[in-house]
């Protein structure tokens, strides 16, 4: 069974057009049957709807609770028979509604659950990588819940951080391994390898057919 995307973004939305790119490749057997932007500016609203995407966007005020936030948002999410939601740089905290913990991914550019958590993003997570000294870096892919960059790991992928590394450098390094970590984690839905109980994700081994 295809498996039906509704993916989420607030900048250039280079995450989602990755995982255009594994599906018309065939290497990933989904659908984006929406993508939903928390900024009417932001590139990926263009970027995506040129791609024949269905963009629309939930913005609101700033200031508006994440709870109203939700109310407006999954409507937009549920009517299109989403199987899976995919945050691909959302920048606004989306409360998992009834009925879809465990169906929400998100990914983070940092290993989890160091470099995570409200205000740790992007550039953010790589400066703050680079000032602690570590020798690795990395992606994450998680079942989100109602935290920041928190809830049940699917996918680690590791980077090396290498001397005269700046932003720029490991921030290109770090998406390569998001370029596979999350078409990754989507397989492990496809194949319904997940089981997820009491906060803790087990993923059954592969079957072959």
């Amino acid at each position: 069974m295809t498996l039906r995307l509704v993916t989420l973004v607030s900048g250039g939305g280079r995450t989602v057009l990755n995982l255009l790119d594994k599906i018309e490749a065939g290497e990933l057997d989904a659908r984006v049957v929406r993508t939903i932007a928390s900024r009417s500016d932001c590139a990926a609203v263009e970027r995506l709807a040129a791609r024949g995407v269905d963009v629309h966007v939930s913005a609101g005020r700033r200031d508006l609770s994440p709870e109203l936030y939700g109310a407006q948002t999954w409507p937009k999410i549920e009517e299109v028979g989403a199987d899976l939601v995919c945050l691909a740089g959302f920048l606004r905290m989306l409360p998992v509604e009834d009925g879809w913990m465990g169906r929400m991914l998100n990914i983070h550019p940092g290993l989890l659950p160091e470099y995570g958590g409200r205000g740790m993003y992007g550039d953010r997570v790589h400066q703050a990588v680079l000032q602690s000294g570590a020798k690795e870096s990395g992606c994450t892919v998680h079942v989100a819940d109602d935290e920041y960059d928190h809830g049940p790991i699917l996918v680690e992928r590791r980077v090396p951080v290498l001397d005269g590394d700046d932003v720029d450098r490991l921030a290109a390094r770090v998406f390569e391994a998001e370029c596979e970590a999350y078409p990754e984690a989507i397989r492990l839905y496809i194949d319904d390898r997940i089981h997820i109980e009491g906060g803790r994700v087990t993923i059954r081994p592969a079957t072959n057919t």
